[in-house]
């Protein structure tokens, strides 16, 4: 039933038209039948980041300044190179609502909040409809808010220059976040929502942003709980480690192409340019996602966003957290065409260079990362899939699972350890369905058949989208996996014992550690153990890492 519901696309006709007043502003948005869930997006928390707001950190604005206020569409997407020139715009510091229908302001709903994933580079909300989530918390009987947010992509939200530390600039990404749930405390309860109960979670660049927030001191007030799915972590830098693509960058804005090698190129950037120019200078500076890491946070000192190491950082906040990854998370950061060792220790290299602790160390360690994973086909990922290679070199399984480890699995389990450690509860899962299709990964023409598995993304339609074409497995899983987390945005625990059956999530544990393996039909407690020797390297040596 609950499927045939959620079929609607968010964008099919509104059948009602519900109104919520902000201030001196009726706002309106869309409600969408059968689903009982309403609709409000593309509401400005920000100022237009355009002009001389470019380059700067948000300037957060509460009100809207007009009667009336249309807030039946998603807003545009920030500038990237995944959408069309139509669906992008710098103006795009905006937030969309999704509740149950019939809300009023004197009720308050937990709230989920929402961030996308994208190296930094792309993504949007408009590819998130929130619908089927906010249903699945209807039907059983514990109704939830989820917003959702953009942010600033790219060198516009995450400038690496030099220039960019001197003025203060730095990732202007994760600071648009913080301006949309400071907005959310200023304005949720006029839809319903409290807000001291906010959770933030995320997937991917998400997901680290999400890692950011709860290991920051500015999260208190903002949010009470965090969930991480396929959370990375990777090398992080100093401010001008990527200089290069900041020059690409400028040099391909015709009007400040003669200043891309200086050290005073704001200015200039600030000009009125129009949405096609400044499209061509993040194209430009834009190139190999997901694999180019370019545009991840940078490390800004002492009260910043990341001000050191993220293996360094204790959180203040002590808020409960979930953390998951996916089974064959790296098969999406692998080269397909990959056909030896040395090219799988490169993309490691590369990545981490300039090298912390020396050349002679980075390279001793991938030496010894290829030791534990041995070229053996049936040991690599897809995991679980023998001696079958697909077709590719067998160094292609070799090489996923090495990444997988390294930039996801490995951390993540560090991460609950050290959580856990400190007295923070701490839920862990194992997304391992086989019949999962992640939404973000590559188009599947252009890819070897069977080769991806459960990759990076392939759990999102089960959290937050739903599913297309569901089968009763599956759809048992996702509504199972949909009120795990709706559970933990209202109670702060996965088992509040409301709506499907489950098996109870247990706690992380430093001595016996566990996750929960999300399969349909197999939804169980595990041992996190796997590949376990590998992993316990791999988090001995961080800082060889730059994390």
């Amino acid at each position: 039933m609950l499927a045939l519901l959620l079929s609607f696309s968010l964008l099919s006709a509104a059948l009602a038209a519900p109104e919520v007043k902000l201030g001196n502003t009726f706002v309106s948005g869309a409600e969408y039948a059968p689903s009982g869930v309403e609709f409000f997006g593309g509401i400005p928390f920000a100022k237009p980041p355009v002009g001389e707001l470019r380059l700067q950190p948000p300037v957060l604005t509460t009100t809207l300044n007009t009667p009336t206020f249309n807030a039946t569409k998603f807003g545009p997407s920030c500038l990237n190179t995944a959408f069309p020139e139509s669906l992008v715009s710098e103006d795009c510091l905006q937030l969309n609502i999704f509740r149950p229908a019939n809300v009023n302001s004197n009720v308050k709903l937990p709230i989920l909040f929402w961030i996308y994933g994208g190296a930094f580079s792309v993504g949007a909300t408009l590819k998130y409809n929130a619908t089927s989530l906010v249903a699945q918390s209807i039907v059983r009987g514990t109704p939830i808010i989820v917003v959702s947010t953009n942010y600033r992509l790219g060198p516009l939200g995450f400038p690496t220059a030099l220039e960019a530390s001197k003025k203060g600039a730095l990732n202007l990404g994760i600071k648009d976040q913080i301006a949309a749930l400071e907005w959310v405390q200023a304005n949720i309860a006029a839809f319903g929502g409290d807000k001291s109960k906010v959770t933030i979670f995320g997937e991917s660049a998400g997901a680290y942003s999400v890692t950011l927030h709860f290991l920051g001191k500015h999260i208190k007030g903002l949010a009470r709980a965090a969930i991480g799915q396929s959370a990375p972590v990777v090398p992080s830098f100093l401010p001008g480690r990527n200089q290069d693509r900041w020059t690409s960058f400028v040099s391909a804005i015709p009007e400040c192409a003669s200043l891309a090698n200086s050290t005073n190129t704001f200015d200039c950037l600030r000009g009125n340019f129009t949405t096609a120019t400044m499209l061509k200078g993040v194209a430009a500076s834009t190139t190999n996602i997901p694999t180019d890491l370019t545009y991840f946070p940078t490390i800004d000192g002492p009260d910043g966003i990341l001000p050191d190491l993220p293996t360094k950082l204790v959180p203040t906040a002590h808020i409960p957290v979930m953390l998951g990854s996916n089974l064959d998370e790296g098969t999406f950061f692998i080269d397909q065409h990959v056909n030896s060792s040395e090219q799988i220790s490169k993309q490691i290299i590369d990545l981490c260079t300039p090298a912390l602790l020396g050349a002679k160390s980075l390279t001793a360690a991938t030496q010894q990362i290829l030791r534990l994973y041995p070229d053996v086909p049936a040991l690599g990922s897809p995991f679980g899939t023998g001696n079958n290679t697909f077709g590719l070199s067998s160094q292609y399984k070799r090489g996923a699972a090495i990444l997988g480890d390294w930039i996801f699995q490995a951390p993540r389990r560090a991460m609950s350890t050290s959580l856990r450690a400190q007295g923070i509860p701490v839920y862990g899962y194992h997304f391992t369905e086989p019949t999962a299709i992640s939404p973000i990964a590559p188009d599947p023409s252009t890819v070897a058949p069977g080769s991806i598995a459960v990759t990076h993304g392939a759990e999102i339609p089960f959290v937050i989208t739903g599913l297309t074409n569901g089968t009763a497995s599956t759809e048992a899983l996702r509504a199972m996996m949909q009120d795990y987390w709706i559970s933990f945005a209202v109670t702060l625990n996965p088992n509040d014992g409301k709506g499907n059956k489950r098996p109870k999530w247990e706690e992380y544990s430093v001595t016996k550690p566990t996750v929960l393996q999300l399969k349909g039909g197999d939804v169980n407690v595990v041992p996190d153990t796997y590949r376990d020797a590998q992993m316990q390297f791999i988090n001995s040596i961080p800082h060889v890492f730059h994390r």
